[in-house]
């Protein structure tokens, strides 16, 4: 029901009270006037019943207006109350609902049975509103990106690169790589496959052996030999490479593996590779060129997630839609979860609650004392002023049986 509503029901009952002091006023005046013509005993039954229920219509009249107004514009003490006690009211109120609604003992009950998991799990099962969140927050991302400056994201991206590059030590992380590498025996294979190109190759080219032999050969040298000496080489080096291939034990494997592993710890240690690697590191990560690199990162960053963002349907939205029901079906069935999340839920909402109680109460009581005196009695008045009305209309009739009866018992005793 809105304001106009509850002005024209406020009226509405304020004529009937009203409306029934006038009648017993009325009453009270044809009675006066009639007992002066004919005195019959039930004449001053109703007189005085009229006479008591102006007198209780009054009263309460007056009793229901003070609380909102001043009576007939007279500034009588103690009326007017609501306007006149605007800010104890609202400290009042504010105490009232502190220490009876947010009490630990009438707070915790409703606590305990908080079941955010559930809840959640229910409404993201729906395809409705994982569409809805989807939507939403790939519009809310791209009105972000959108607004963002690029040129402070890009001095951000490359200052953060600057702090991290300056203590990175190049030649430790590629010596730790060799050494994990190394220990995971990774190497072997390299090793293998290198051998196999090696032996391809020198099968692959005799012809350009036997010439290099011809080349290096002394004139005199029959080519029959300069062939056999080429073909022997050919032949030794692609047997000797097919062993290293073949056999995992093979001495060279073994040999290879001491020279990683002494280069490695040679990079760890060596002050020279540190000086090699940060004079490299230097010269490719200027300011100029981490800048540059910064702001490509970024352009290009922020086009794959407009893209993303835009197409109805696209890797990074399918990526979250695959999540969400993977975190649905989660919250609905796993018990340990639940427990999780509701406990985490229900120590948060209860610890905070209990911290800020103080400050619903200063809410009300601000609230309620920046209004206008006669803003707050206006708005109480059309709150209860409807039920309050019924107060003048009960007074009306108690009064007047109230006078009844003593009228009553005073024609008795006499």
């Amino acid at each position: 029901m809105n304001d106009e509503e509850k002005k024209i029901q406020l009226k509405k009952y304020k004529a009937f009270a009203t409306g029934l002091f006038l009648l017993m006023t009325i009453i009270f005046v044809i009675m006066t006037v009639l007992e002066k013509r004919n005195s019959a005993a039930w004449m001053g039954y109703v007189r005085a019943f009229s006479e008591a229920a102006m007198v209780g219509a009054l009263a309460d009249w007056f009793a229901v207006t003070a609380l909102f107004h001043h009576p007939l514009g007279l500034k009588i003490p103690h009326t007017n109350l609501i306007q006149e006690k605007k800010d104890q009211i609202g400290d009042n109120l504010g105490n009232f609902v502190v220490e009876n609604f947010l009490s630990p003992g009438n707070i915790r009950p409703y606590i305990l049975k908080l079941k955010i998991s559930t809840f959640i799990g229910d409404w993201l099962a729906k395809t409705k509103n994982q569409e809805t969140l989807i939507s939403e927050s790939s519009h809310i991302g791209a009105d972000i990106l959108n607004k963002l400056d690029d040129s402070a994201v890009t001095a951000f991206i490359s200052k953060k690169a600057r702090e991290m590059s300056t203590d990175l030590k190049i030649n430790t992380i590629i010596g730790n790589g060799l050494e994990y590498i190394l220990e995971k025996n990774d190497h072997q294979r390299m090793i293998t496959e290198l051998s196999k190109q090696i032996k391809d190759y020198v099968l692959n080219n005799q012809e350009v052996v036997r010439e290099r032999v011809k080349k290096e050969s002394f004139i005199l040298i029959p080519r029959f030999v300069d062939d056999t000496i080429a073909d022997k080489i050919t032949t030794g080096l692609s047997k000797y490479f097919e062993e290293v291939e073949v056999n995992p034990e093979h001495p060279l494997r073994a040999e290879i593996t001491a020279k990683i592993m002494a280069f490695s710890q040679e990079l760890i240690t060596d002050e020279k590779w540190e000086h090699e690697f940060r004079a490299i590191k230097d010269n490719l990560l200027n300011d100029e060129k981490l800048h540059r690199y910064s702001a490509d990162i970024w352009e290009s960053v922020k086009k794959s997630l407009l893209k993303e963002f835009s197409e109805e349907q696209s890797p990074l939205k399918d990526y979250i839609k695959k999540n969400l029901d993977e975190l649905s079906q989660n919250l609905r069935t796993d018990g340990s979860l639940q427990s999780k999340i509701d406990g985490w839920v229900r120590h948060t909402a209860y610890k905070y609650i209990l911290k800020n109680t103080h400050q619903f109460g200063v809410l009300i009581s601000s609230t309620i004392g920046n209004w206008e005196g006669k803003e707050l009695s206006n708005k109480m008045e059309l709150e209860v002023g409807k039920d309050l009305q019924f107060i003048r209309v009960n007074g009306t009739l108690v009064g007047g049986l109230v006078g009844l009866v003593i009228y009553s018992i005073s024609q008795l005793l006499d």
